[in-house]
């Protein structure tokens, strides 16, 4: 490095900077030739770059320092084969709609043209997954970066991809300044807006109110000003899986997540098709199932609150309202008045019923590991979860007492994604305890990750599901009378991979055992694995 580089930045500097000044703290990816000066400018701005073992990985564990830190975050890879598999993590942000920059490293453009090895087209391979693709060119360095993080960051957030090739990072930027976001302000709403005012009526005339919250509710605080709108109101309160705990799940007008068990189903439709109103409040129906399609005939009784743009046809509001669902209930908040609703107590025997269906049988088994596991947890852990079985069934047990401390792929419903979700989770959240919920199918598809959390000294809590079975595959092929097939797993020992791996592994059998083993990984520095071994058949007509 010349004595010029001290004075005048690098393009790679320029782009480190500008990312820093928006609020990205962490990097995670798999380096390679084409982003070594990506990274040392990174670690020289103030972002700290973490290695992980898959860049699918390293993109999940973004969107998991993404959704705790409340910023865009950074995946890093290199050049073709190291986007190419980034392609799996990089949906899952576009469906659960968070705002991960990825940076690729590409093949320096006098020689792209000509040479072949490791060279694809980036930007046509992501165009289905990303909200914009660009170029880094040393003349637009700061403005570019700016660009991408505010498509990013707008409603519906999602991914945003930049190219930097080697050449043009080590270049001296002509263009020296830091673009900085704009100052962000929400214009309150006024009681005498025409949204407030049309809300207040029909809130006034409804009999039978329900309130389906969603992420983009969740992630913008919105949960005092729902609870005090519901209870004012007499409202049941739905959520997405993704805004559990949106009001407190111990609260009497809450009934949960709703998404993907049919059990659930059987007693949260019916409510919901008897609502004579449904307000939907930042509600994003890609986490929903197929029953969710149309799940009221009358489309008059629905409203749409919600700042990101409708790109689905699951269902067709009478009436949309585009605003900031917390901005929007404040003011909401100051005109309703306390109303009795639901004179036959719908809502209580609807709590009811879901308690009694997803209710502990045995003394060992999902259920009592759920039970267990919500318990030591408390009210201030997080808990990440991966898909499967395991995940529908903990989804609806689980009593959330805040909202964003339940993480998981509810969009894209990816594998293995429990796991990175934890590491990103405790990178931008280093004094929270966190559990990462996995089966073990999930945990073999991504095992090398442990290193990832033995490097990063990461104090995890795993907690395993070992059914042997891809158990929801194997229930889906059952209940369409087909034989079993490609569904059963072998015996894997993971008490002894997590030790190999550096932490701390043990098998339990019993809720004694897990139960002292939970109480023992708080106090453990290092990461534990706890491999409940039961079953696969506990789950049988468990969802």
């Amino acid at each position: 490095m010349t004595a010029e580089s001290f004075v005048t930045p690098r393009v790679a500097d320029i782009v480190a900077r500008t990312l820093h000044a928006h609020g990205v703290r962490h990097a995670f990816g798999v380096p390679g030739g084409e982003v070594v000066t990506l990274i040392d400018a990174l670690q020289a701005s103030g972002i700290t770059f973490h290695l992980a073992r898959h860049e699918t990985s390293a993109a999940i564990m973004a969107a998991g320092a993404s959704t705790i830190s409340g910023n865009p975050e950074l995946l890093v890879t290199t050049v073709g084969p190291g986007l190419a598999n980034a392609v799996n993590g990089i949906a899952d942000a576009s469906q659960e709609r968070i705002p991960l920059i990825v940076i690729s490293g590409v093949v320096d453009r006098q020689t792209r043209a000509r040479y072949t090895h490791q060279v694809i087209d980036h930007a046509q391979l992501l165009r289905p997954l990303v909200k914009a693709s660009f170029e880094v060119e040393p003349e637009a360095v700061a403005s570019t970066v700016a660009r991408a993080l505010a498509i990013a960051t707008a409603e519906s957030m999602g991914p945003v991809h930049l190219d930097l090739s080697p050449a043009v990072a080590v270049a001296f930027s002509s263009d020296t300044t830091v673009i900085s976001p704009p100052a962000q302000f929400n214009a309150p709403a006024s009681v005498t807006d025409p949204a407030v005012c049309y809300l207040t009526e029909r809130i006034r005339t409804a009999e039978r109110p329900l309130i389906l919250a969603g992420f983009e509710a969740a992630r913008t605080g919105a949960g005092q000003a729902v609870r005090r709108l519901a209870e004012m109101i007499g409202a049941p309160v739905l959520t997405t899986y993704k805004a559990k705990g949106i009001i407190p799940e111990n609260h009497p007008l809450a009934l949960g997540g709703a998404g993907l068990s049919p059990l659930a189903d059987k007693v949260l439709l019916p409510l919901a098709q008897t609502a004579d109103l449904v307000l939907m409040l930042g509600y994003d129906p890609i986490e929903m199932r197929l029953g969710w399609l149309d799940f009221v005939a009358d489309r008059e009784k629905l409203v749409d609150i919600t700042r990101a743009v409708s790109d689905h046809g699951m269902h067709h509001a009478g009436a949309r309202i585009s605003a900031d669902p917390k901005t929007l209930l404040q003011a909401l908040n100051a005109m309703v008045t306390e109303r009795k609703t639901w004179t036959g107590a719908e809502p209580s025997k609807a709590k009811l019923e879901l308690d009694k269906l997803f209710s502990t049988r045995t003394a060992w088994g999902p259920h009592a590991i759920v039970d267990h596991l919500n318990r030591t947890a408390g009210d201030d852990s997080l808990v990440t979860v991966d898909s499967g079985a395991h995940r529908i069934l903990l989804s609806q047990k689980w009593i959330a007492a805040k909202p964003l401390s339940l993480l998981q792929s509810a969009g894209f419903c990816t594998m293995n994604a429990a796991l990175p979700l934890a590491i990103g989770a405790q990178v931008a959240d280093p004094a929270r305890r966190i559990f990462a919920v996995m089966g073990d199918g999930g945990l073999e598809m991504g095992i090398g990750e442990l290193a990832t959390v033995r490097d990063l000294d990461l104090p995890l809590t795993i907690v395993l599901f070992q059914d042997r079975s891809l158990a929801l595959i194997a229930m889906k092929q059952a209940s369409a009378g087909l034989l079993s097939a490609g569904v059963t797993l072998g015996e894997t020992d993971f008490a002894a991979v997590a030790r190999g791996f550096g932490g701390y592994g043990v098998n339990v059998e019993n809720e004694d055992e897990f139960r002292r083993e939970l109480e023992a990984a708080g106090k453990r520095k290092g990461f534990s694995l706890i491999a409940c071994r039961f079953d696969a058949s506990a789950y049988d007509d468990a969802f």
